[in-house]
């Protein structure tokens, strides 16, 4: 999902309450993150502008996004076949009742009975993926991690590069800290510790160009 950190106006007004925001995102086309009043433009696919957008568009980047989201979800849909946990892509809303905000990450993992709050939207992800773009990506690792961070079921946040064989895998341990484990190779097995899943790298870059030339 790529998001325009810029706020938009809706409804004439700068800042939205909760049920104006959700009233909103239901006559929308479009997705919306919102954050303390303010809510953000999330697109599945980038618009054709002459903009820095649209030569992100144009180089490509934006379907090794979508390669690489059916991949994993498609992996976790076969391996977790059967198991209480299921993925989601990125129409699947959650919301994080600590800060606020309402977002639609690229792929979330919920086991057991999932928790549902208004206007369908959930609370209690046990695994957030982001695939990141050029655009968000510090944000992704940032501030967005930051708020990620507030819910209480969540036991690890992936990162997934799309301009280099690269993926961030942040897990929770017994002491409640937040740890980092890199993978950077094709041969590489990506451990989602919390759901006892093993990915092997190379499936999650399959069909993208970033195979053709790496070791």
């Amino acid at each position: 999902m790529i998001e325009i950190r810029e706020p938009i106006v809706a409804y004439g007004k700068k800042k939205l309450t909760i049920e104006e925001y959700l009233a909103f995102e239901r006559s929308s086309e479009q997705k919306h993150e919102y954050f303390q009043g303010e809510v953000f433009l999330m697109l599945d696919e980038l618009p054709s502008t002459t903009s820095e957008l649209e030569v992100y568009a144009r180089s490509g980047a934006s379907q090794t996004h979508n390669i690489i989201s059916v991949n994993v979800i498609g992996e976790l849909y076969i391996r977790l076949k059967g198991k209480p946990c299921r993925p989601y892509g990125s129409d699947m809303r959650v919301f994080i009742p600590e800060n606020t905000l309402y977002t639609y990450p690229d792929i979330s993992v919920f086991c057991g009975d999932v928790e549902q709050t208004n206007e369908d939207s959930v609370v209690d992800p046990t695994i957030i993926i982001e695939i990141l773009s050029p655009s968000t990506k510090n944000y992704d690792r940032g501030s967005k991690f930051k708020l990620y961070r507030d819910i209480p079921s969540l036991k690890e946040y992936i990162l997934v590069e799309t301009e280099t064989i690269n993926i961030e895998a942040f897990r929770i341990n017994k002491s409640g800290h937040w740890e980092l484990e890199e993978y950077k190779s094709l041969h590489d097995k990506l451990e989602v510790a919390a759901i006892g899943v093993d990915l092997p790298i190379e499936f999650i870059y399959q069909n993208t160009s970033l195979t053709k030339n790496a070791k």
